[in-house]
């Protein structure tokens, strides 16, 4: 297709790989509810195309050198043909709706534009944090909401509105996914710090060394004495050459601080909140363990997973 370097840049990023796991829920979404998966292919691929055009221009915002190994389409090609095929994307993301009729058309169309500017809201906050010092529990779950947990709910979303699901069961699997996705990535927080270096597959500590203002650092702050809380804001002020000491006394202080249980504690509320949600579903026993059966695959990894 022509022009080939607009394209050819999209073909790149798709051809990396990655898990899929957000068409995959928009496909087993769908026949959850006793739609063919086939109906929802192109619903399932407009998540994906829009997943990638973020991660082309998320790697833009962070002057990223590698993707899954390989090179960036910026640095592949350049920045301005980032930029311009990264538009494309998200332009064919919304013309594979045109597929759809009608009332299913529009409601995936309104999801769909909901859930991009969220993502992009999302962003924009952990761009913002970056640079802050005062950052709130709340607005940083705020943030995991929109950057990563709304996209996997509005993946699942899709599969029940492709087979003409209830609003009930719609907003039922939403909220699923949702807080699937926010115990996912608290799970990634507290993997990073505390997972074993053997199985984890990227470097342990590395959200310490970079500084991060997580949900283990958020509340080891708020929970520590003033002393304390001020060595820890020192500690995510510096760079160290060698981080190894810097990443032992951090862990400590979220172990003895109570973030490291809290963090574990809110995993597994937002996981049984996501099961929980489950309930409302209007569909057979069986469905609903296979939903059950992914979340508990999901939440016992012991692996770095992007979702």
């Amino acid at each position: 297709k022509e022009p080939k370097n607009l394209y050819a840049p999209i073909n790149y990023i798709l051809d990396l790989g990655g898990k899929r796991l957000r068409p995959v829920l928009t496909l087993m979404a769908a026949e959850v509810f006793d739609a063919s998966h086939k109906e929802a292919l192109n619903a399932s691929l407009a998540i994906e195309m829009f997943h990638n055009f973020s991660l082309v221009h998320d790697d833009i915002m962070d002057d990223a050198p590698l993707r899954r190994g390989k090179q960036t389409v910026h640095e592949k090609w350049d920045i301005n043909t980032g930029i311009l095929s990264g538009d494309a994307m998200l332009i064919l993301a919304y013309q594979l709706f045109e597929n759809y009729d009608g009332t299913v058309f529009r409601e995936l169309a309104k999801l769909f534009s909901k859930t991009a500017i969220e993502v992009c809201e999302g962003q924009q906050y952990d761009v913002d944090f970056e640079t802050r010092d005062d950052v709130t529990i709340p607005e940083y779950m705020k943030m995991i909401e929109y950057k990563t947990a709304v996209l996997v709910a509005a993946a699942l979303k899709m599969g029940a509105i492709v087979a003409n699901a209830s609003v009930e069961c719609q907003d039922a699997i939403y909220k699923y996914g949702r807080d699937l996705g926010l115990a996912f990535q608290l799970q990634d927080d507290y993997l990073d710090a505390f997972g074993d270096p053997k199985t984890f597959g990227k470097q342990v500590g590395g959200d310490i060394i970079e500084n991060k203002k997580t949900f283990l650092y958020l509340t080891a702050v708020e929970n520590s004495e003033p002393d304390e809380a001020q060595q820890l804001a020192h500690l995510f002020a510096v760079s160290p050459l060698d981080p190894t000491e810097k990443i032992e006394t951090v862990k400590q202080q979220f172990i003895d601080s109570g973030a490291a249980q809290a963090t574990q504690d809110e995993i597994a509320r937002y996981t049984k909140e996501a099961f929980n949600a489950l309930d409302r579903l209007q569909i057979g026993a069986d469905k609903k363990q296979l939903l059950k059966d992914f979340g508990n695959t999901l939440m016992e990894r012991t692996v770095y997973l992007v979702f």
